[in-house]
């Protein structure tokens, strides 16, 4: 509520990659796009269909609170502890983070998925080890938000990977493994069917490196789980010459909390660690001196580009700070209650808790108010419709990707028009940023780029409509619509139809492979859910067994009766069956 009190009010947040429309029409684009790579596979198609139950406005809202809400109650589940006051430090170090505000502020909420969702995999996976009934079908739903997205979609991967590595039962890990691969068909498929190159442009490396916030550099930034490469998504309280000797001193109790994390999940703190590291390597990749190794490995491997922005893998690392800082303020806590009293421990759960909040205030009320609400402009829906009568492709001028509208208080969002709109949208895929262009993968928005340079028309590149959006600054030049008949002049939109236009050609027969992906990622989803309800249905009819898994949820990784006394006294309460507590 805290964070996103400004959602209150009715309207769309528009920012960066975060757009969502009154309805999203599902189109193949969203399935397999045709010329572009599939950054938005499955989470497109995905509002789509949620769309023809729920309104765009609710459909935002359900989801921005999801992920703030989930990542809290995922990590205070996931804390090794069986008190209350070390669950809520954890819940509150892993839900009021820099990564989780500025890629807020990028728009970027598909990718927050993954991390609303990885703490709640990490205790499947740690479930799954000890060999607890229903842990692989937990694992299953878990890793499905997380892979709505291509990076999501890794990270869920690798954890899976990572964390059943090493385990006797090979066939329960290629099982997990398997499935967690089956949800990232939709992207791999849609990315192999593409006509897009998939090299990207090197220069986009240095582009989307992470880059200091304030005294620390880039190094300190990442390690605070910041370092984000647009400047313009950063929270003013990052800049603070303050910021890194808090983050210093927090990650000092997460040192001590490491330790004593070894204790109570042996073995799987060492998993979660290694996890971390290569998390937070890839985080600073684009930086000196790793930053030509990756230039040659995104101009050169294809699919390499999705390290550019290395920043946004931070997510492991973020949960093993969470965890460890938890365990090591309740570790403090119990050695100040041992030498004062018990007042003094809770005092210093509750500064531990209020920590993070300290070092980042203005992520309250959407992130310093950044997070407001708007109105679409009725031309959206009066363009929409004409579109709708007569559909085919749409080009988008003035041909940028990402544009601050007057109607959205000069915030920049992407382009609206591919999900506002019921056809497909040519738009340009290259990104201006600062003074550097990063060139994209679409073949025709690079003849659209070379057309407009030349000043020629527009019309022979076979498009049906061409939409003009009216922005001051940004007029688009009387020579490219040449041929072009007015179709609709608004406020803030314009309307051109091409007679020249070919007549909409069938669906090519490629893009049927990404569609049986999406069903197959479907039915896997599905499949563990039905097998997580009979497992849970035989739970309820065996009572013994639902007090083992509700008494069972903070040790084991698996259980070990190597556990020191004092952690057992600790861990009373929670391995204490609900009868009895």
């Amino acid at each position: 509520m805290v964070v996103l009190a400004p959602l209150a009010a009715p309207g769309y947040v528009l920012r960066y990659d975060m757009v969502f429309v009154p309805r999203q029409r599902l189109t193949w684009e969203m399935v397999a796009p045709a010329d572009a790579l599939p950054r938005a596979v499955p989470l497109d198609a995905l509002v789509s269909v949620a769309n023809l139950a729920v309104p765009g406005w609710l459909l935002q809202r359900l989801a921005l609170a999801a992920i703030v809400y989930l990542a809290a109650l995922g990590m205070a589940r996931l804390v090794p502890s069986g008190r209350t006051l070390p669950k809520v430090v954890g819940a509150v170090a892993y839900a009021w983070t820099p990564f989780l505000a500025e890629r807020l502020l990028l728009g970027q909420w598909g990718l927050l998925l993954a991390y609303a969702a990885l703490p709640w995999l990490v205790a499947a996976a740690r479930d799954l080890r000890a060999g607890r009934p229903g842990a692989l079908a937990r694992l299953v739903l878990a890793a499905a938000p997380a892979a709505v997205t291509p990076t999501g979609g890794l990270i869920a991967l690798a954890t899976v990977v990572v964390l059943l590595a090493a385990t006797t039962d090979l066939a329960r890990q290629a099982v997990a493994a398997g499935a967690v691969a089956a949800l990232c068909l939709p992207w791999v498929v849609a990315a192999l069917t593409s006509t897009a190159g998939g090299r990207s442009d090197p220069a986009g490396v240095d582009a989307f490196a992470a880059r200091a916030e304030n005294w620390s550099g880039a190094w300190g930034a990442a390690a605070g789980t910041g370092g984000i490469w647009n400047a313009q998504t950063v929270p003013a309280s990052r800049a603070s010459a303050l910021v890194p000797l808090a983050t210093l001193a927090l990650l000092a109790v997460c040192a001590t909390g490491f330790v004593e994390l070894r204790r109570r999940w042996p073995g799987g703190a060492v998993r979660l660690a290694v996890l971390a590291a290569g998390a937070l390597l890839l985080a600073v990749a684009g930086t000196p001196p790793a930053a030509p190794v990756l230039r040659w490995l995104v101009a050169n491997v294809a699919g390499a580009g999705l390290l550019r922005d290395g920043q946004k893998f931070l997510i492991p690392y973020a949960l093993l700070m969470a965890v460890t800082f938890s365990v090591g303020a309740e570790v403090l806590a119990r050695w100040l209650s041992g030498r004062l009293d018990r007042t003094a421990g809770r005092v210093v759960l509750v500064a531990a808790a209020l920590l993070p909040v300290a070092i980042l205030p203005d992520l309250a009320f959407g992130v310093g108010g950044e997070l407001r609400p708007v109105r679409y402009p009725a031309d959206w829906a009066a363009v929409s419709a004409r579109v709708s009568a007569a559909p085919g492709e749409v080009l988008s001028l003035p041909f940028h990707g990402y544009q601050g509208y007057r109607w959205n208080r000069g915030e920049v969002v992407r382009d609206p028009a591919p999900r506002f709109l019921d056809a497909p949208v040519l738009m340009n895929d290259a990104l201006q940023v600062g003074d550097v262009t990063v060139d994209g993968e679409s073949p025709r928005a690079a003849r659209v780029r070379a057309a407009l340079a030349a000043g020629e028309p527009v019309a022979p590149l076979g498009v049906r409509w061409v939409l003009v959006r009216k922005e001051p600054g940004l007029d688009v030049a009387a020579s490219a619509l040449a041929g072009l008949r007015p179709a609709y002049d608004g406020r803030y939109l314009a309307l051109w139809e091409n007679p020249a236009a070919a007549p909409a050609g069938a669906d090519p027969p490629r893009r049927w492979p990404a569609a049986a992906a999406h069903l197959l990622a479907a039915l896997v989803v599905v499949v563990a859910a039905i097998s997580l309800l009979r497992t849970r249905r035989r739970a309820w009819y065996r009572p013994d067994t639902r007090e083992s898994e509700e008494g069972s949820q903070w040790p084991s990784w698996p259980r070990s009766s190597s556990r020191p006394s004092s952690v057992r006294r600790w861990a009373s309460s929670a391995s204490t069956p609900p009868s009895e507590r």
